[in-house]
């Protein structure tokens, strides 16, 4: 049932539109998904937070296909501040119609996200964990007395197949090869035994070190991963199997702090093949710091404003999966970056 509170709207199918508030202009616009991990718990309380705060705009999506009209009624709003809370998966959804809807008449508020899905990897690479309502305060605080200070500016990937015509897909942080193996692994094997988040990757861990690190064979755990053809832009292709590939616009990238990246683009790109040795050393020097700082056998970290990712495999975009075939490569290019808020420690 929708909230009558004049600020809050659920959408769903067949939902009237979101009425526009009466009262002051809100300094902030949320948008939630309920069905997010975090929001099954978390979302009462963020319903009664702005419940007593009207200068907060709370519009709720259920499917992805609504986030249009809940972005058009956004617009209407004209916020200092878009909160996306919901996991990795309803911010590129909601990335994706900031960049193609055009639905801002100027550029598109600054962009803040609340750690509610099960990874949450954006939300952590912006400093934003948690409590979440604890989160939005300081958001609401910020929006009240000035954002200059807290904006950060991030390049999008761009990912389209180059020959359907459609609108590009956007995100931050997509993977690729044995590494999407593992995230689909996760996502219907290990995730379904409802099991806590923690316990889930630890379980899923043991299986990587079994499967990529010992060779160990069984259904039970991930596939091998399939040969890809990669190529950079101005750059050599390399093929194989690998074990992860990953292309991100974070600033931080699996275990690793800032990477050692060479090749002056915008795309952050690593790639390790499907051996052992090369596995262990991109862990250990991650662990330290130090990956792409220098050259390991096996292991490859560039930059680049263009990737092609060709061969009979999977790729995940922020939670949305893709599929790359021979012939039909899946392109990866540099979008217009967004504003986002970032939270000091």
């Amino acid at each position: 049932m929708p909230s009558r509170h004049a600020t809050t709207e659920i959408a769903a199918d067949g939902a009237r539109p979101a009425p526009l508030p009466t009262g002051p202009r809100p300094r902030v616009a949320l948008l939630s998904n309920p069905r997010s991990t975090g929001n099954i718990a978390q979302l009462p309380r963020i319903r009664a937070f702005c419940a007593e705060h009207p200068d907060v705009f709370h519009y709720e999506v259920e499917h992805a296909h609504q986030i249009g009209d809940a972005m058009r009624t956004i617009a209407r709003v004209k916020p200092r501040l878009l909160v996306i809370n919901g996991g990795d998966g309803t911010v590129q959804a909601a990335l994706t119609e900031l960049h193609n809807g055009g639905h801002f008449s100027g550029d598109a508020p600054p962009v803040a996200v609340l750690p509610s899905g099960k990874t949450n990897l954006i939300a952590m690479d912006l400093g934003i964990h948690g409590d979440p309502v604890k989160s939005l305060e300081r958001l609401i605080d910020l929006a009240r007395s000035g954002l200059d200070s807290s904006l950060v500016a991030r390049e999008m990937i761009a990912l389209s197949h180059g020959d359907d015509g459609g609108k590009p897909v956007i995100g931050m942080f997509l993977g690729g090869a044995g590494l999407a193996d593992i995230m689909l692994y996760c996502r219907n094997r290990i995730y379904p035994l409802g099991l806590p988040n923690g316990i889930s990757h630890a379980i899923t861990a043991v299986a990587v070190v079994l499967r990529q690190v010992v060779g160990l064979k069984a259904k039970f755990l991930p596939p091998e991963p399939q040969h890809l053809k990669i190529s950079l832009l101005k750059g050599a292709a390399i093929s194989g199997k690998f074990a992860l590939l990953a292309v991100t616009t974070l600033e931080k990238l699996l275990l690793s702090g800032e990477l050692g990246t060479q090749g002056g683009g915008s795309l952050k790109f690593v790639a390790v093949e499907q051996r052992p040795g090369s596995l262990l050393g991109a862990f250990f020097a991650s662990l330290r710091g130090r990956l792409g700082r220098s050259k390991l056998s096996g292991v490859h970290v560039e930059e680049a404003d263009e990737i092609s990712i060709e061969g009979d495999s999977s790729v995940i975009l922020d939670g949305e999966t893709f599929h790359a075939a021979a012939g039909r490569p899946i392109f990866l290019r540099r979008a217009t970056p967004l504003s986002f808020v970032r939270l000091a420690a």
